[in-house]
């Protein structure tokens, strides 16, 4: 009954914090919202309960880990079976295996399937979130393709979008992840987990974004989803996939060296001075999230601590800390932690998405740079919609 109460306290807190930074709520359509939680609280079931949901999410683990045993094959011929001594562990296991990933996602892109998978699911979803097809099948397009690569899909009508509209495609890929990098998230956490909050974030997009920055369908033009890549023949396609999936590995494994370096310097330095760690000092302020989404009040502030890593630094950062504690958290903690973690929502994804976008058009880039703020509270409290509703299920 307890986990009720915290589960609608925080959507109170969720609705709160996002009407706060909405600028027309006469456009809100409360019953798509109602409509979305529903789904959305029966699909986290599905995935963490059911016998269904659970097997399809052995499955689902089961093909990415056959995945990464072709990937390693690669690595241990280039690494010299650096692999199989544990050698250089993180890069070699978690982050090598992207390249592979990526390359696949590139041959399922140039063979048109995965432009059709989104047409057919960001159609189906556009009937039950109250958006137009546009958003639905970036939202989709997202969580294949990654918060860079994707907007190169729309290239040819970013242009023609609107402020707002710009906003719920920028929000809506810092809000996912990339399918290339589902397979190095589940080298750290838990299958089931990952799966639900592939999804969950989907669906906690649409609430959110329909209460922070609503607008009606009909004020926009009717866009169209443009053709990736096209015209590229399949080994450029091949090699360009294979060179953006180890720009990835790369840019993670650079982006970990500097943040892990910068939070280890922050909180020797805090320790000095005020008696405890940056990371202590960040769990008091995400502390009363961390109980909302239903952690027990107990592990509360050391949640919260990584919590408030993954949103200065990467969620990487964040799940590597998480492993360091896991043992000492319930299983229902590391659960909900689990889900708030798999996402892109942190500050460098701004320059992230930003400069994508820029490198397409420079006059939306600079938009997007404008309201990079609002991007992360936005998608931070998408994970928090995410986490509370695992919680309420776990």
């Amino acid at each position: 009954m307890f986990h009720i109460f915290q589960f609608a306290l925080a959507l109170v807190v969720v609705a709160v914090l996002a009407l706060l930074m909405c600028r027309d709520r006469k456009s809100i359509r409360i019953r798509y919202v109602i409509q979305l939680l529903v789904i959305e609280i029966l699909l986290a079931w599905f995935f963490l309960h059911s016998e269904a949901g659970l097997g399809f999410v052995t499955g689902f683990a089961a093909l990415f880990n056959q995945l990464l045993g072709f990937a390693a094959e690669g690595t241990d011929f280039v690494f010299g079976g650096m692999n199989d001594k544990g050698l250089a562990f993180f890069f070699l296991k978690v982050l090598c295996p992207i390249v592979f990933i990526s390359a696949l996602i590139g041959i399922l892109q140039h063979i048109k399937v995965l432009p059709f998978v989104i047409r057919i699911i960001g159609t189906i979803l556009s009937k039950v979130n109250g958006m137009g097809k546009l958003e639905s099948f970036n939202a989709v397009s997202s969580l294949i393709l990654g918060q860079s690569e994707n907007f190169i899909a729309y290239k040819d009508i970013l242009g023609k979008m609107s402020e707002k509209r710009m906003y719920t495609m920028a929000a809506t890929a810092m809000s996912t992840v990339s399918m290339s990098i589902v397979g190095a998230y589940m080298s750290m956490l838990d299958a089931k987990f990952v799966v639900a909050a592939l999804v969950l974030n989907m669906f906690s997009t649409f609430i959110v974004l329909s209460l922070l920055n609503p607008y009606s369908q009909e004020q926009e033009q009717d866009l169209q989803l443009g053709n990736l890549h096209e015209g590229q023949s399949f080994f450029e396609m091949l090699g360009e996939y294979i060179l953006a999936g180890f720009k990835v590995a790369i840019i993670v494994a650079a982006m970990l060296i500097g943040f892990i370096a910068l939070i280890s310097a922050l909180n020797a330095l805090f320790s000095t001075v005020f008696g405890l760690s940056f990371q202590q000092l960040m769990g008091y302020v995400f502390y009363p999230f961390a109980w909302v989404m239903g952690i027990p009040q107990n592990e509360a502030l050391q949640v919260g601590s990584i919590m408030a890593t993954k949103l200065v630094s990467n969620e990487f950062v964040a799940m590597v800390e998480l492993q360091k504690v896991a043992g000492s958290l319930s299983e229902r903690s590391v659960g909900i932690l689990s889900v708030f973690l798999v996402s892109f929502a942190n500050f460098s994804s701004i320059g992230i998405i930003a400069g994508a976008i820029k490198g397409l058009n420079e006059q939306q880039g600079n938009t997007v740079s404008r309201f990079g703020l609002k991007l992360v509270y936005g998608s931070t409290l998408v994970s928090i919609l995410s986490a509370a509703i695992a919680g309420l299920v776990l």
